[in-house]
């Protein structure tokens, strides 16, 4: 069978090498000149690593094993980091136990019912009946309402903006999950993973392979129109048409259905229902390190961005020439006006943070300061998500959608992207087309 995969980020190669392994025909359309999606690296000065910050948990087993099949897991560098909070002007450490007994904002029976909460999110196996109830009810009902208003709503906003009191609790499960699966038992600390040159090299690798299994990928590919035809499913661009047996659009809900005009309304209004978090993520290259920490969570609604994160807290500094890799996420909606602001304006409103977070900064330590803009990056996970997940499998004979909206009650990241992959392979191969319930990763 021959498929036709429109997008090439790690969600559409993953797709084409479990295709490929089932012995089928595939081809990766993809828009931007090499593949990669949201893990694709750039150049920042003189340094080549990732466009946005990822990290690989030791229990990350579907990215593991992937890894492994590409010949780079004996390559992951597995690190002990540390954890920051900047909360009322003050950066505190937040690595261990005895980091969490000494913090100032909290009392001691705020921290209790706080360690009590985290226990109990970590142990729900269940997320459905969380996805009836805000994460702002939820928390406020088990760790109380000053350790909401103080620590955790701060987050959420920092995380969803104005749609913070929307998120349902399953969200906040599914990130205190995957973090304490990273901690282990006890008061260990996370132990972070990456493969040596970042994502570049694991792309290229990647890409490698796929290519040895004779994938065809056609990099700058801008599909213009996606629709049944008689023998297949047609995919047109620049006048062109290429006739595939089955087809799987990889990106976000609201942009595939603009390509598919023979989506029912019913499919077109649940794509163009999932309301999206963009993001606006800086990357800068300094000669010193801010902190020691991988990452800092701030809550503090006058910092402009939602985290710092300290690559060379992770990664060998002789990765980045010597030099520190920050970035400097900015979660938003996907109209949000920010995306209108020039580089220039966010270095500015970016680099003063920094300068009233950390005293000791100065911007001539800074070597190279760049942009990214992603106006469609995870759904926001409002209440009963779930019930209303775009289709996977489509009403047009062989044509299927795939991306961050089918990442249920997930965070995204590489490893549940892979998950993704996987899950739809049954529905991809089965002999005959009929809608069912949409995939999802949860």
């Amino acid at each position: 069978m021959r498929f036709g995969i429109v997008g090439g980020g790690l969600l559409g190669m993953t797709l084409a090498w479990d295709l490929s392994k089932a012995g089928h025909d595939v081809t990766i359309l993809e828009g931007a000149p090499r593949c990669g999606g949201l893990a694709a690296p750039w150049q920042v000065g003189d340094v080549v690593w990732d466009r946005h910050y990822h990290v690989t948990l030791q229990s990350d087993f579907a990215l593991r094993e992937l890894l492994g099949e590409l010949d780079l897991e004996p390559d992951l560098q597995w690190v002990k980091t540390g954890t920051g909070f900047f909360v009322d002007g003050k950066m505190h450490p937040f690595s261990g136990a005895a980091d969490y007994a000494r913090f100032p904002p909290l009392s001691p029976l705020q921290k209790f019912r706080l360690a009590a909460t985290i226990l109990k999110a970590s142990r729900i196996e269940d997320w459905r009946p969380l996805e009836r109830v805000t994460a702002v009810e939820w928390l406020t009902r088990h760790c109380g309402r000053t350790t909401v208003e103080r620590i955790w709503l701060p987050l959420l906003r920092a995380k969803l903006g104005p749609h913070a009191t929307r998120a349902s609790a399953a969200f906040i499960w599914a990130i205190i999950a995957r973090m304490f699966a990273a901690r282990g038992s006890g008061p260990k600390r996370e132990q972070f993973g990456y493969v040596r040159n970042g994502y570049d090299r694991t792309l290229r690798r990647f890409e490698e392979k796929l290519a040895a299994r004779n994938v065809e990928i056609r990099t700058s590919y801008r599909a213009e129109r996606i629709e049944g035809a008689p023998n297949g499913v047609a995919v047109v661009s620049d006048g062109e048409t290429t006739l595939f047996d089955r087809v799987v659009v990889t990106l976000a809900a609201p942009l595939a259905a603009r390509l598919c005009p023979g989506l029912t309304a019913q499919e077109r209004a649940l794509c163009e229902g999932v309301e999206y978090q963009g993001i606006i993520c800086a990357s800068l290259l300094t000669d010193a390190a801010l902190t020691p920490y991988y990452i800092t969570n701030i809550a503090d609604a006058t910092v402009p961005f939602t985290a710092v994160i300290e690559m060379s807290a992770l990664v060998d500094r002789s990765e980045f020439a010597g030099k520190s890799l920050i970035y400097l996420p900015k979660y938003v909606s996907s109209d949000d006006p920010a995306f209108c602001l020039t580089d220039d304006e966010i270095e500015e409103t970016f680099l003063s943070a920094l300068e009233r977070m950390h005293p000791a900064f100065r911007r001539s330590s800074v070597r190279a300061f760049r942009v990214s803009r992603v106006p469609f990056v995870f759904p926001i996970p409002t209440l009963g998500y779930s019930e209303r997940l775009p289709p996977t499998q489509t009403t047009v004979e062989g044509l299927f959608m795939a991306n961050s909206a089918h990442i249920v009650n997930g965070t995204l990241n590489v490893n549940e992207t892979v998950k993704l992959a996987h899950n739809l392979m049954p529905s991809l191969l089965a002999t005959s087309q009929r809608p069912d319930r949409p995939v999802a990763v949860a």
